[in-house]
């Protein structure tokens, strides 16, 4: 019997390579691979065999090992849920609802002949358009399955069921042909969404936002709230931001008494052991980042915390550091001149303002240099001296060495702020592409006349980020753009309204602003693609060209879902209805004219547009490159806990191999100009990576940073060092 089964087996296997994969992929070298067949009768050793093939020059071995493990996981999915691979469509939802998976809306929502007319649209064919890695990324930590580890839906399902439950609150009229438009985009791998969103829409558990930003109050129990909401933000999968700059510093006073505050560290210590022991819904330690003032009297300290050397009761080795900079701080690096440190509660406290709330409205002036130059000239304010490019090169030093702090060039941020009728932007999220308005939440307790005590907070602006991005290769050669976005602007939308977040101020601050951040992938591969060397003009401007697009047709859509939904409460007094928006991009042509006409008109549906997340895992299942990064490498193994996967840079071949350069031998300076030409046309911002070597001299290193802040940059994200090994955050995915 045994014999009879490995012989269908191997039938299967021959007949699978030679009459489909062979004819899909003439081009392979196909007879070293036919020779192995003869000796493995299991898809498995197929697989490996396939793997085994993958060079630069034959980089399509990965797509007859992905289709082989498609294979192998129909095979096991029906022997997991008792339902064939992608049949019965309406009989998985009713199962997977009655078995705990599933949220039992969806079977109030949709009818069984909505189902049916589901399962005719899904098609499993688009199978076909993954890589080995990207199948098997997304199938390990995305795709559903029971408590024991058994797989339970298909990546097709998967996608529908997105879809269905981002369109579940839509018009009954519209529903089903929007279900069917959200489909089309995820399954022909055009988009991913956040890899909250992925893994948890239609589920039972979990958020859909990616990450949040909290602000800090400079009180005991200010800063004990934002550590119980950072733990409860962590447990459901979220990465955070937290600016501290508005706690006091080392030394400051308590109640009058000098001297007694302990400042930063320690709270940077309790949000460490947060980060470590609340994990995120048990997968990994939770993430997150701290960001601090450059003029914060603790920025020594801080910028040391994450050192591998010195005082380990003064370390935090699992946080990651951001350094807020003002304009005037870099043009006292560039001049060589003296920075001044100030404790921010002394500041309130003799000046009567915090120096955090301002910015430099223009260029070379303002009221954040105006204010810091009275706290300098006033002698009754205590501040520490020392030369500004002492600051930088501690700066640099902690960056070699790991990879941060990230850079947050402030009054840039604040100016180019759609919203600053409303607020102040202090830092940014974990991954620095998020810029919204941000304000600490304070806390007042009563007592009723029968003895309760009653909590009543002023929620602040605590930031959500609803992600997803557009994979640029595949959408850009089909030319699908302008499609692609009308439906990813609703389906990130719609990801607000479906969204519960167990912070009660975060869901508020989510309705107010309904802030998205719609993303890009695969800037590499497309240049790759169109034989555009990175190096080069072409490439910035063509940077330039394609964000204005993809800039215009996003604000186009949110503005036609205001026509229909309304715009987002804090819509009035912005720069969107005023026209600064775009005047101060200089959009002046006749499109950008009518659409900033049509924006004052009927509003805009979200308040922050676009941000271009890391998508170090999203990318990978979309078989594409990371965000607007360059290709580490263009070969390469692919390690996770339990295997090693060769890879190959995306669509690699003969004809676009000159055109995938490595990051660390690209010249920094190019990328800079390149996300300078994108970031005009984001508005928020970029997970930017600077590449270097790990022998850089610090002038070099300098040069780029002076460079990204005057080529309009908002934000650094990791100094990738080659001696260096970093994690981008999973929850920025998208």
């Amino acid at each position: 019997m045994k014999k009879m089964t490995q012989g269908i087996a191997q039938k299967t296997n021959e007949h699978h390579v030679n009459n489909v994969l062979q004819n899909r992929f003439p081009h392979l070298t196909w007879e070293p691979y036919l020779r192995r067949i003869e000796l493995h009768n299991d898809k498995t050793a197929l697989i490996t065999a396939a793997l085994d093939q993958l060079t630069a020059e034959e980089s399509d071995w990965t797509f007859v090992a992905a289709n082989l493990y498609s294979l192998q996981l129909k095979e096991e999915i029906a022997n997991n849920r008792g339902i064939p691979a992608y049949e019965q469509f309406g009989s998985l939802i009713t199962k997977l609802v009655n078995d705990g998976f599933y949220q039992k809306e969806l079977l109030n929502v949709y009818t069984t002949e909505d189902f049916a007319m589901m399962e005719s649209w899904i098609d499993e064919t688009k199978d076909q358009l993954f890589t080995y890695i990207g199948l098997k990324t997304l199938a390990d930590r995305y795709l559903a399955r029971s408590h024991d580890g058994r797989l339970l839906e298909l990546p097709q399902e998967r996608f529908m069921v997105i879809a269905m439950s981002l369109m579940k609150n839509e018009a009954e009229a519209k529903r089903l042909d929007l279900v069917k438009e959200a489909y089309w985009a995820l399954s022909n791998l055009y988009m991913t969404v956040a890899t909250p969103t992925l893994a948890n829409a239609g589920k039972t558990h979990g958020q859909l936002s990616s990450c949040f930003i909290d602000t800090v109050d400079d009180s005991l129990r200010g800063i004990f709230d934002s550590n119980t909401d950072a733990a409860t933000v962590s447990k459901n999968g979220g990465g955070l931001g937290i600016y501290l700059g508005k706690i006091r510093a080392r030394g400051s006073s308590i109640k009058g008494f000098k001297g007694t505050s302990s400042g930063v560290l320690p709270w940077m210590k309790q949000l460490n052991n947060t980060a470590v022991s609340v994990d995120q819904l048990g997968q990994r330690q939770g993430a997150i980042a701290v960001y601090l003032d450059v003029w914060h009297k603790d920025i020594f300290p801080f910028l040391d915390a994450k050192l591998n050397n010195g005082d380990e009761r003064q370390r935090t080795h699992d946080l990651f550091t951001g350094v807020c900079l003002p304009d005037l701080f870099m043009e006292k690096v560039e001049a060589r001149e003296d920075w001044h440190l100030f404790d921010p509660h002394e500041v309130r406290e003799v000046m009567g303002f915090s120096l955090e709330d301002f910015y430099d409205e223009e260029q070379g002036k303002g009221s954040f240099r105006e204010h810091y130059e009275q706290c300098v000239a006033n002698e009754d304010l205590s501040s520490e001296r020392v030369p500004a490019i002492d600051i930088m090169k501690r700066i640099m030093i902690a960056q070699l060495e790991t990879g941060t702090p990230y850079m947050f060039y402030r009054d840039t941020v604040n100016r180019m702020n759609p919203n600053k009728h409303k607020g102040m932007i202090y830092s940014s999220n974990l991954c620095t592409e998020i810029m919204q308005n941000m304000s600490s939440t304070t806390v007042q307790e009563e007592i009723s006349a029968d003895g309760e005590i009653i909590t009543k907070k002023q929620a602040g602006d605590y930031v959500v980020c609803n992600l997803s991005s557009i994979s640029l290769a595949k959408a850009v050669k089909d030319d699908v753009i302008e499609r692609l976005i009308n439906i990813q602007v609703r389906m990130l939308d719609n990801v607000i309204e479906l969204n519960t977040i167990e912070v009660p101020q975060a869901q508020i601050t989510n309705q107010k602003y309904r802030a998205i951040g719609l993303g890009t992938f695969g800037w590499h591969h497309l240049l790759a693609d169109k034989k555009i060397a990175w190096e080069t003009e072409e490439a910035v401007r063509y940077a330039d060209e394609l964000y204005e697009d993809i800039h215009f047709y996003t604000v186009k859509a949110s503005m036609e879902l205001a026509k229909e939904k309304g715009a987002y409460p804090a819509f009035k007094g912005s720069d969107y209805e005023t026209g600064e928006y775009f005047t101060s991009r200089d959009y002046k042509s006749d499109r950008w004219t009518n659409l900033q006409h049509a924006v004052s008109e009927n509003g805009l549906r979200n308040g922050y547009l676009l941000a271009v997340a890391p998508n170090s895992s999203t990318s990978l299942i979309a078989g594409s490159s990371a965000s607007i990064d360059p290709i580490f490498k263009k070969e390469y193994a692919e390690e996770k806990k339990n295997y090693k996967i060769p890879v190959t840079a995306p669509g690699l071949s003969k004809e676009n191999t000159w055109y995938y350069k490595a990051a660390h031998t690209i010249d920094q300076l190019w990328s800079i100009k390149q996300n300078g030409a994108r970031q005009k046309h984001i508005d928020q911002s970029v997970s930017f990576n600077l590449y270097v070597t790990n022998n850089i001299r610090a002038k070099e290193l300098l040069e780029l940073h002076v460079n990204a802040w005057k080529n309009g940059l908002k934000t650094t994200y990791y100094v990738r060092s080659t001696s260096s090994e970093l994690e981008d955050c999973e929850s920025c995915s998208s």
